[in-house]
């Protein structure tokens, strides 16, 4: 090698063994980095997935969201109590902000009343046990709202359920609105003289303009509100005007595809009237009676079809099929039947559907559904024909075709389905506090599961907001 490349070499390996050095004493005193002209952090000397992960920014975690105590009254993050007897929003399955509307509307129709000591109260305290029961009877229905209510102003403590009341309505994925409508309408529907209008309808307009006014039905144009009108006639005033909003339902039999539609709305149980059959050991061997229907024979609408049938079957052997109602002790005398039937009649009446499918069910018999228009609630988790039997009124007013039919399943068929009703009877379950997966929190799981949708008529709807405020 020339002398001159030699010359320049010496420098360089010179300074190679000096970084070397270097290297090798950083690493073996443990010594950190720290750019001499800066005051960020020595970075970890171990780096794991969980701390990678936090510093990539995410919106939905990245602030503390507020959540509500069960009186309604914000939490504070800071104290040792609510941060561990709270339920993290962000784990919900649905977060939900529910407005603060005047008794009026909710348990003020139970009459309940605020407290008079000055406190200002919009709700019962529901921790204390001091909720307001709901009207028995037929009333009783058509209750959904009431219990959703119940469950959201405890929400906020544990055992966690899907839905977790918030208290700004920018955290939230729906906006909840406690009007009780069946309520409203079973009491207050008819026009008591010397008024000219309905307490009803009175309620509605009320709402309405209390609606309009507010930030977030502007926001969304209404879209992601949820408004409970389970009686078929509940909410009649102000349905045409509130319909952007998601609607829980019994049936769509009273509303235009325009307002009300399964890709927008959510059905929901009946709350059932009959005794659900607690350790259920009855089979096929022990249910004497093959077909059994009781309940008003001859309706009005769609319901002709239950007169047709009355007449083919009333004299079958081994079918019960006769008038009844609740004035004589009809919710009583149907679950002692039920409880004793392999199959019960589900037949279309005034609607499509009615409490008597969700009576057979948690009375684990089999029911035999005759509706062409009935939708189910959370079908889409729900495999219906597992535990139930679908007959088309076409076919079931054919003379022999229904007895046919029921004949010819088998016991090992029915017992099949016998044991399935056994499984899903606790989704069709209202009660206070809310148990997994019963019918509180099966329609939450139903609701989470349109967040996506509703999200996306929200997002269209702004498209050109911005340059509709430009013209104005």
């Amino acid at each position: 090698m020339p002398p001159r490349d030699r010359t320049l070499l010496l420098p360089l390996a010179a300074a190679t063994l000096l970084v070397a050095s270097t290297i090798f004493l950083f690493a073996a005193t443990g010594a950190r980095w720290r750019p001499a002209d800066t005051s960020l952090p020595v970075p970890a000397a171990n780096f794991s997935s969980a701390v990678l992960e936090s510093a990539v920014p995410d919106t939905a975690t990245a602030k503390e969201l507020s959540f509500l105590d069960e009186n309604g009254r914000p939490d504070d993050p800071a104290s040792s109590s609510a941060a561990t007897a709270r339920c993290d929003p962000r784990h919900a399955a649905v977060r939900v902000f529910m407005y603060d509307l005047p008794p009026e509307f909710h348990f003020g129709l139970l009459g309940w009343l605020p407290p008079t000591d000055g406190a200002a109260a919009a709700w019962p305290d529901v921790g204390s046990g001091a909720a307001p029961r709901y009207p028995g009877g037929l009333n009783q229905q058509h209750s959904v709202e009431y219990w959703l209510t119940l469950d959201l102003l405890s929400s906020s403590s544990p055992p966690c359920g899907p839905a977790v009341r918030v208290a700004d309505s920018r955290d939230a994925d729906v906006v909840f609105v406690p009007f009780f409508a069946s309520l409203s309408y079973n009491r207050h529907s008819r026009v008591v003289p010397p008024e000219k209008v309905s307490m009803d309808k009175e309620l509605q307009e009320k709402l309405v303009r209390y609606l309009m006014a507010q930030p977030e039905w502007k926001r969304s144009g209404g879209a992601d509100h949820v408004i409970v009108a389970h009686h078929p006639n509940s909410l009649l005033h102000a349905r045409s005007v509130l319909f952007p909003a998601v609607f829980v339902l019994s049936d769509f039999g009273r509303y235009h595809p325009r307002v009300a539609s399964l890709e927008k709305d959510v059905i929901a149980p009946y709350k059932h009237m009959a005794k659900t059959f607690v350790n259920d050991s009855a089979g096929f061997d022990d249910r004497p009676t093959l077909l059994y229907f009781r309940g008003a024979i001859y309706r009005k609408e769609g319901g002709n079809i239950r007169q047709e049938l009355y007449y083919m079957l009333k004299d079958e052997k081994d079918v019960y099929f006769a008038f009844g109602s609740v004035q004589d002790h009809g919710a009583s005398k149907a679950s002692q039947g039920m409880h004793s039937s392999k199959f019960c009649l589900n037949i279309a009446g005034d609607t499509p559907s009615s409490n008597r499918l969700f009576d057979a069910i948690v009375s684990h018999c089999v029911p035999v559904i005759i509706s062409d228009d009935i939708e189910l609630p959370y079908e889409d988790a729900l495999d219906y024909s597992k535990f139930s039997i679908f007959v088309r009124s076409s076919d079931a007013v054919k003379k022999g075709y229904l007895m046919r039919l029921i004949r010819g399943i088998s016991k090992h068929q029915w017992t099949r389905m016998w044991n399935r009703l056994k499984e899903v009877d606790k989704h069709f379950e209202y009660q206070y506090p809310s148990q997994k997966d019963d019918a509180v929190q099966m329609i939450w799981q139903a609701l989470a599961r349109k967040v996506p949708a509703i999200r996306l008529k929200a997002h269209r709807s702004r498209r050109f907001s911005r340059y509709d405020r430009g013209r104005k």
